[in-house]
């Protein structure tokens, strides 16, 4: 059994061993985990408490059809993740914080245990989120405070299904599911991107085999068009991101510099809202009205440069999910293979 003192004992080993980050840092992540770990009931014993909501049972009956889905038909790893449920009490389970320099859209990376070097910093207290943010950007950086509805531990513990992953309708709920499954299938430490983007076209592709076998052609055409969708909202955020690359690296005085990164991410910003509008599609409203930076567009490049390579690599393996999944397999000691696969477009 996992008592809290395991688990931190042998996170901050693990930190003291690697000199990934601070220990105090790794203490709160190691109760924060503790804490969401003692949450977690069988959901069948949910489902079967007289005490639980109807709406919940429901809920829940869906959540065990998407995971057994997940090992038949997806061959996503079958072991006791996503079987139980907790109630955090908060809206989500991690609010993930996002840096980059003034003048550099490459994201700040920190080094964990099992993730390796990762883009972000995870936090379990919005408080600690934005106190870490706050002082990132007194040192000059573009910040960004994101909540996030899950998370993997790629499967070091049993992550359970949380309240914060049913906040959203089904078929998200659902794919985040297929996500954070594909996050235990196939793990590249320190590449946040080629990770991130592989567990999102594993969703994507889980998610259109899901609504498939159902028979939900109409449900399915819907999600795809949205998807095409929002594929061009961030092909919009992606040419901001290269503008102000290429601004980035000319020998530009600073203050002349800052004026046109303004101008760069007004220009971008209002693209968006355009396309948002023009597909009734609001995404990114808050962060443009925020003001947008350097850590959103960095943000949106982990999560979706390489999809369009991964849907590729599938096509090629004939849709054969084994297949594809031996092939990106191949990749994860191979950094040209993987930047290859990422800036094919």
């Amino acid at each position: 059994m996992l008592t809290e003192r395991r688990i931190v004992a042998v996170i901050l080993m693990l930190g003291a061993l690697t000199g990934c980050t601070s220990l105090g840092y790794l203490a709160q992540a190691a109760h924060g985990q503790f804490q969401l770990m003692r949450t977690r009931r069988p959901i069948e014993q949910v489902i079967a408490d007289p005490a639980s909501n109807g709406a919940l049972k429901t809920r829940l009956r869906l959540v065990e059809q998407a995971r057994d889905f997940a090992v038949t038909d997806l061959k996503l790893p079958d072991n006791r993740s996503y079987r139980t449920y907790g109630d955090l009490g908060r809206p989500y389970a991690v609010w993930n914080v996002v840096a980059a320099p003034e003048f550099s859209v490459t994201p700040l990376h920190w080094c964990f245990p099992f993730t390796g070097c990762i883009s972000y910093r995870g936090y379990f207290h919005e408080r600690s989120a934005r106190k870490f943010a706050a002082n990132l950007a007194g040192r000059g950086n573009d910040t960004l405070v994101a909540g996030v509805t899950a998370y993997s531990t790629l499967g070091h513990f049993a992550d359970p299904v949380t309240n914060t992953m049913l906040r959203y309708g089904d078929n998200d709920m659902i794919a985040t599911i297929f996500h954070e499954l594909a996050h235990q299938l196939i793990y590249v430490p320190g590449d946040s991107q080629f990770s991130e983007s592989f567990a999102m076209s594993v969703e994507l592709e889980g998610l259109r085999r899901w609504l498939s076998a159902r028979e939900r052609s109409d449900e399915l055409q819907m999600i795809l068009a949205r998807h095409r969708d929002e594929q061009t909202i961030v092909k919009a955020f992606g040419e901001g991101r290269r503008q102000l690359a290429a601004l980035y690296a000319q020998p530009v005085p600073v203050e002349q510099m800052r004026t046109q990164k303004q101008e760069i991410l007004k220009v971008t910003g209002d693209h968006v809202l355009d396309l948002e509008h023009q597909f009734h599609l609001p995404m990114y409203d808050l962060w443009i009205n925020a003001g947008l930076n350097n850590a959103h567009l960095a943000s949106i490049g982990t999560y979706y440069d390489c999809v369009p390579g991964f849907q590729r690599l599938l096509e090629a393996n004939g849709g054969d999910l084994p297949s594809f999944y031996a092939a990106v397999k191949k990749m994860r000691r191979d950094v040209s293979a993987r930047r290859s696969l990422c800036s094919s477009r």
